[in-house]
């Protein structure tokens, strides 16, 4: 078990690795209609979520010279007509219906993909993407004013209100539901616990057309869960990207929302302690890992070995495959992201950067032609001392890498959306209040 603090990332390394990261999104985007894939596995449908990544990513690479400003319009302008002419309905193979778009979408004709749902959560992923291109592409240009006006289209046509399914929503659980589908309707979990709904919330409740309810905010509050875990006293959730999601998009420093005015502490604050949870989970290792230690840690949802139970070492271990893992009450089989330590940066760069060059380092086998793996599990065994090794990259693991380096490295998007009057606006309604130094 490592003890000592090994060196920091250096700075040409984490430049490097972030425009490595970026690459996927130039791979992985159909250039017909902007929409990207979930995974680089073949076959895969399009994520909404990881096009609204990529979406968000474009303006970092026009700043880092990873494309060119023109190219970035025509790869954005590609999504927004796309999603504009879409069609909306309640048709089973629509690509949308009351301005929220399901989940997953044929790359090709952009159709709904394997009976999924129309997300809540994906469509405000898409959106902060959309956005955020609106407020880089500020150019007074034809296309770059037609870029923002259809991203205000796309935006404005969203019904929030209906989404809390207010003729089934009892008192005191109007917040906004986890999806619908057409032969279902709406699906029964609501958004419920603390995760990485803010940036739904604060979309949601900023729209000037059809807003969210105060109400479904205040719900949402009232199933939060604080703990006390190895002496850190936070807002629980397990997995690290429910912790680091909304924070891509919104600088939370120095606000507050009811909730965090008691506790004292702001949302990231709160991303803070998580990640030191995180690793202090690594560092104590009680479930008995390969690999674990104070510089080798990270879970969070993601590709995994497969559905498994396999003898080690005279131990029983179950594998999973792709899961939303969590630390320190799990679920936990071994597998480790080296991209949520990455995505925690803006938090914790005292540990996130050691963290970065001890995995590198010791398992150079993850790093790959688009960044890190974003998995590994050393106790499965494998080839390699990382042992099992995801062989596909996901969207909604790169997207993170890369716009936490950059918040990290200038701030650029928390800058960018400070700006933005409909994230101001959400922010105010859901009862945020400035402590110090930010404006809404």
């Amino acid at each position: 078990m490592i003890s000592r603090q090994p060196a920091p990332f250096c700075e040409k390394k984490l430049w490097a690795l972030q425009r490595d990261t970026f690459q996927y999104f130039l791979r992985a985007a159909n250039p017909q209609n902007g929409l990207v894939a979930d995974t680089t596995r073949n076959g895969s449908p399009a994520s909404i979520a990881a096009t609204g990544m990529a979406l968000s990513c474009y303006p970092i690479g026009v700043e880092r010279g990873y494309l060119s400003r023109d190219e970035a319009i025509e790869r954005t302008l590609a999504a927004l007509r796309f999603f504009g002419k879409s069609e909306q309905s309640a048709a089973r193979d629509a690509t949308g219906y009351r301005g929220f778009y399901y989940h997953f979408l044929d790359m090709k004709n952009g159709k709904r993909a394997w009976k999924c749902e129309l997300s809540t959560i994906d469509t405000a992923l898409l959106l902060a993407g959309v956005l955020l291109a609106a407020q880089f592409f500020d150019l007074d240009t034809a296309r770059e004013r037609e870029l923002r006006e259809r991203a205000h289209e796309l935006y404005l046509r969203v019904d929030w209100r209906w989404a809390q399914n207010l003729d089934n929503a009892p008192p005191g659980h109007e917040a906004i539901s986890h999806g619908w589908k057409p032969e279902t309707k709406f699906q029964r979990a609501r958004w419920q616990g603390y995760n990485e709904a803010l940036i739904l919330y604060a979309l949601g409740l900023g729209s000037p057309t059809h807003p969210l309810s105060t109400e479904s905010y205040s719900s949402w509050l009232s199933t939060y869960r604080w703990k006390k875990v190895y002496g850190l006293e936070y807002l629980y959730c397990g997995p690290l990207f429910t912790h680091q999601f909304s924070h891509c998009w919104i600088d939370f420093r120095g606000m507050q929302d009811e909730f965090m005015r008691e506790k004292g502490i702001d949302y990231f604050e709160n991303s803070r302690r998580a990640t030191l949870v995180h690793q202090e989970y690594g560092r104590r290792n009680t479930r008995g890992f390969a690999g674990y230690n104070a510089w080798c840690w990270g879970l969070t949802a993601g590709d995994g070995p497969g559905r498994e139970t396999k003898t080690i070492a005279g131990r029983a271990r179950r594998f999973f495959d792709y899961r939303g893992r969590g630390a320190p009450y799990g679920p936990d089989d071994g597998t480790l992201a080296p991209w949520a330590a990455l995505a925690s940066l803006p938090f914790a760069p005292e540990i996130a950067l050691p963290t970065i060059e001890n995995v590198a380092a010791t398992y150079p086998a993850l790093r790959g032609e688009m960044g890190f793996a974003c998995g590994f599990n050393p106790t499965y065994g494998g080839n390699t001392d990382a042992g099992w090794i995801s062989p596909h990259y996901f969207g909604i693991d790169q997207g993170p890498v890369v716009m936490m380096i950059e918040n990290h490295r200038s701030e650029m998007i928390w800058k960018l959306m400070r700006n933005c009057p409909f994230i101001s606006d959400g922010l105010r309604r859901a009862g945020f209040l400035i402590a110090s130094g930010f404006r809404i």
